[in-house]
Formats: structure tokens, sequence, C-alpha cells
């Protein structure tokens, strides 16, 4: 029997009110890549308080003329959290490189997409998160099995469109699950 394990690239990752980990509490993380090398992630609802695409823009020393400074920055994760990625709508191509994601995604991680979106030329809808999340090989699974994480196909409105405090809410109820009656711990029969 092949124990190779369920494909989640594409899926979000909604952590469990029982989740060790505080930086990931309440969290819903969007899973960019995953496979037996592992899992790549971004957290999708912890905005940078404070920080917008222009200040991104200025400590990069680039002027790409007036930047959307309504267009907010996420932290994605504790790895990382110098690089920036873009997650965005399947529409928009980087010049340079962007990961196609099933399910009407993208990731670009190069700085054109940043050039593109502050002359808005960018994608039609596009999250910016510094940072990301990973696991190591057979880590995810694990803490899934452990009753970390719950999955969810991922759709582009709990993604891109609600405000980052209803997003782990929504992603609950893509799988019909009410948060007011999860629990911490997993039971047993």
């Amino acid at each position: 029997m092949d124990d190779m394990p369920l494909e989640l690239t594409g899926k979000l990752l909604i952590a469990m009110p029982g989740m060790g980990d505080p930086r990931f509490a309440h969290t819903v993380v969007f899973l960019t890549s995953h496979s037996e090398e592992g899992a790549m992630g971004l957290v999708i609802n912890r905005p940078a308080e404070g920080l917008g695409l222009s200040d991104v823009l200025d400590q990069l020393s680039r002027d790409f003329g007036p930047a959307n400074s309504t267009f907010g920055v996420h932290l994605g994760g504790p790895v990382e959290t110098g690089r920036g990625f873009v997650l965005h709508s399947e529409e928009y191509r980087s010049a340079m490189h962007t990961l196609v994601i099933e399910g009407g995604f993208a990731l670009t991680a190069t700085l054109d997409v940043l050039e593109d979106i502050a002359q808005g030329k960018g994608p039609d809808k596009a999250l910016l998160t510094l940072g990301y999340s990973g696991w190591g090989p057979g880590q995810l699974e694990d803490e899934i099995a452990r009753n970390g994480w719950l999955t969810a196909d991922a759709t582009g409105e709990v993604v891109f469109d609600l405000p980052d405090e209803q997003k782990w809410e929504a992603a609950l109820k893509l799988l019909g699950i009410d948060p007011m009656v999860l629990s911490a711990s997993a039971g047993r029969a």
C-alpha cells in the first residue's frame, strides 16, 4: 500500500483552538506547496500592523511612483520574515517567474510584481506577505493527525475578499463547522 500523503497544495490550513504554537493561534494558512519533502504556506489573516506596500517599497529603496498605501501587508509566517511573497489571482504572470497553483491562485516572489501592483498593472486580487510558514517531511501530517489543523478547499473570497478578522471563522464555515462548538482536544469513542 502506498503511504504517499494527501496532496494539500492550494488548500487552506485552519488552526484548531488547541494549537500549541501561539504564532499560529486562529490563523488560516494557504498552502503554496506540499510534497514528501515538506510544506510551505502563507498565513493570510495576520496583518503586519501599520505596514503597507509603500513602506515595503521604501525599505527596498525602490521608487515605483505613488504606491497604493491601502494595500496591506501580512505576516506570512516565522520563516525568512524579510522575504516577500505575493499570493494572487491566476490571470497575472510575472515576466520573471510565477508559480501557478490549482484552484485559481498563483504565487510570485520577484520584485516585478510589486512594481506592477504599485503601478496598477498587477493581479486583480493579491495578498502581500512577509515571511512564510514551513514544515519538514511529515511534520505537517503529524500536526494534522494531532488535531492541530483542519484542511479546507481555498476560495478566492476567503483568501482575498474578507477582512482578516473574518477569515478564520469563514474558513471553518467552508467545512460546515461552527467555531463556537470546537474543542481544543480530540476525543476517542
